[in-house]
């Protein structure tokens, strides 16, 4: 595999740091190559889990997962269901990455932790790689490798791996609707009419899930990772700390709240920070045709997932702006996610409207 090194690392931002010395110390006998010198640095992208390179000399790479600084959720950074799933889904699901270690003692790093194997290639977000860029072909690829992968995901067989009590498949849908509720009424800074609206239109039209699998519950192009030489290779998904049992439309749903096409209004591709719009790119409905094709399970309620993926959507990014304005972070790019909110709360109700698919 070519190797590059991701423009997304950078030194630990202001407030992520952490003791170096005392990691280095700790997995100096837990890992190959860990009694060498470390030096340590962060993965730009994402908003929630913190992400950094552990590089001990000069052949041994490491990736480190550890919830955001500060107060946040348990159940929403949970690195002991990432560590589990990992340990039983790389068997049998190339692109889940080979997990070393999971410690759950707070006293060694001040939160539970995963240290997992670093995949390299090319992590998608505003453009295309130049590599990419120069092949006309190369969104379509990237498009139907990411709807087969996800396909191939949801075959899994979770009881033969021994993830059958990773979650509740039955009632599933019910409890995530009314779970983000309380959520959102957790984390809002005041009252808004159109989140108001598309929750009575989520609680009114509940679709019968009859259903079950695997569900990464945060599928999208950026929480991937493709071969630098070959579009049509993904080699890791990335991102497992939610991952359950459940309605595996929920993780189509999400992948089409991401997804923008090039006549979208601007307040819609706004929201996402990936190339989809760019021409080429399968449109939602050829992904929901594909999905449909390849999976075999029919999609007539995907608008109802579409619209709980903005939803969801919506609430992280309320979480996270409400930790910018109480002081627990000082990351600038919380600072304007209320304008997020405010877009993502309108193209929800736009889309339980029928826009959009």
């Amino acid at each position: 595999m070519i190797r590059q090194e991701s423009e997304d690392l950078r030194h630990p931002r202001v407030g992520e740091t952490f003791d170096e010395a005392r990691l280095a110390d700790f997995l100096s006998d837990k890992l190959e190559g860990a009694d060498q010198n470390l030096r340590v640095l962060q993965f730009g992208g994402g908003m929630a889990n913190l992400t950094y390179l552990l590089k001990f000399g000069e052949s041994h790479e490491y990736v480190y997962r550890r919830p955001p600084m500060g107060d946040y959720a348990p159940s929403a950074h949970d690195m002991s269901r990432e560590y589990r799933v990992l340990s039983r889904l790389h068997d049998v699901f190339m692109p889940a990455p080979r997990v070393y270690l999971y410690v759950d003692e707070s006293d060694v790093m001040g939160a539970p932790f995963v240290i997992m194997e670093r995949r390299n290639g090319a992590v998608i977000r505003r453009t295309l790689p130049d590599h990419y860029a120069q092949s006309a072909d190369a969104p379509r690829q990237i498009s139907e490798t990411l709807v087969d992968v996800l396909v191939e995901f949801h075959a899994v067989d979770y009881d033969a791996i021994g993830l059958s009590q990773l979650g509740r498949p039955e009632g599933f849908i019910t409890r995530q609707v009314k779970g983000w509720i309380r959520r959102w009424d957790m984390v809002k800074l005041e009252d808004k009419r159109d989140v108001d609206l598309f929750c009575a239109w989520l609680l009114d039209n509940i679709p019968d899930s009859s259903h079950a699998s695997l569900v990464h519950n945060d599928y999208k192009l950026d929480n991937t990772i493709f071969a630098n030489d070959d579009p049509s290779k993904l080699v890791a998904v990335l991102d497992w700390d939610m991952c359950t049992l459940g309605d595996p439309l929920l993780d189509l749903g999400t992948l089409l709240t991401y997804w923008t096409e090039p006549d979208d209004p601007p307040h819609l591709k706004l929201l996402t920070p990936m190339p989809t719009e760019r021409h080429g790119f399968l449109t939602r409905r050829e992904i929901i045709k594909r999905y449909t094709l390849k999976s075999g399970r029919q999609v007539d309620d995907i608008r109802f997932y579409h619209v709980l993926g903005l939803f969801r959507w919506l609430v992280y990014f309320q979480q996270m702006y409400s930790r910018y304005v109480h002081g627990q972070t000082s990351d600038q790019r919380f600072r304007a996610l209320n304008e997020a909110v405010e877009a993502l709360a309108k193209t929800a109700v736009e889309t339980s409207r029928g826009a959009y698919l």
